[in-house]
């Protein structure tokens, strides 16, 4: 298979949300290459899986460069999720790896990312209420061993089983039992613990899978350039401005993974942006209202404090 332009450009806007994110990567680049491309699935797979080898650890560069990851969580979660991956593996073989299986699977995963949006919305919510700040320093976060190896178990084990998933659902996780943890740390921490898990499933994809060398290129060149455009943004940005674009991939990822239609999810999609955009308008316009106006008697003094100044 050549290389196809228009396989260069969509995973380039995939590689994108990856670097912005940590997310979404198997959940949107292989949906897309099986449906808008016709590639068969198992191409699809594992030339995602090992082009995913080159384009996670240019994310991962940037934010180590920046200080946005958390090494000690890192080693916790590969501690989980590589061995489990190779579990995972094994034991989508002795279910005969049946496209049934692999469907309940994919449901299920479906369904806890869309709780899990759900629950990342309300939270947002409740910060916003209290006006509890996500800042806490990267060194600073206490790390919980044994929730953090299983959320690597988790990630691992649905990684061996579908190849794909573990980073939206990861995320998800990490944001859960690490709170304090801001989005871009959530990020860099993400998609430094994928380098060795995605490379673990990528030798069982090179080893017996279908991987066609021709389709990896062209996700290579479209991904990896914008993963590093997305990782600098995201190691940079506020956390106000990642963390709803986590939220919103995240959402996609889970209705997808559900079964949901490629025409209804994306107008589906357009509705949520379109009433995202509305609320945040709507917000936006309730705080400026809510400002108190300056006191007119206090404004008056500090004219004539101003004025006695300007004489003296």
């Amino acid at each position: 298979m050549g290389l196809n332009p228009y396989i260069v450009l969509g995973s380039a806007i995939v590689g994108l949300l990856v670097g912005l994110t940590g997310a979404g990567g198997g959940a949107l680049m292989t949906p897309m290459l099986i449906l808008l491309f016709n590639v068969k699935p198992a191409a699809a797979i594992s030339s995602d899986l090992v082009a995913a080898v080159v384009m996670r650890p240019v994310g991962s560069a940037v934010h180590i460069q920046r200080g946005t990851v958390n090494f000690r969580l890192v080693g916790w979660m590969c501690l989980g999720s590589v061995p489990m991956a190779f579990l995972g593996a094994y034991l989508l073989h002795v279910l005969g790896g049946s496209s049934a299986s692999q469907q309940n699977v994919e449901i299920a995963l479906g369904a806890a990312l869309l709780a899990g949006t759900a629950a990342m919305v309300l939270r947002y919510w409740l910060d916003r209420r209290s006006g509890q700040q996500r800042s806490g320093a990267i060194a600073a976060i206490r790390v919980r061993p044994l929730p953090t190896v299983a959320i690597g178990i988790v990630g691992g084990l649905i990684v061996g089983m579908t190849s794909v998933g573990s980073g939206s659902l990861m995320i998800v996780l990490l944001l859960f039992t690490y709170p304090m943890l801001a989005a871009g740390q959530l990020v860099g921490t993400d998609l430094t613990q994928a380098v060795p898990l995605t490379a673990a499933a990528a030798l069982g994809a090179l080893a017996f899978g279908h991987v066609e060398f021709g389709l990896t290129a062209a996700v290579i060149i479209g991904s990896v350039p914008a993963v590093l455009i997305g990782s600098l943004l995201s190691s940079r940005a506020p956390d106000k401005y990642i963390r709803p674009i986590i939220t919103f991939v995240i959402f996609a990822s889970g209705l997808k993974y559900v079964g949901m239609g490629t025409t209804t999810l994306g107008w589906t999609l357009c509705g949520v942006l379109l009433a995202g955009g509305a609320s945040w308008l709507w917000l936006n316009s309730r705080k400026t209202k809510a400002e108190p106006a300056p006191d007119r008697e206090v404004e008056v003094l500090r004219q004539l404090a101003g004025r006695r100044g300007a004489e003296s």
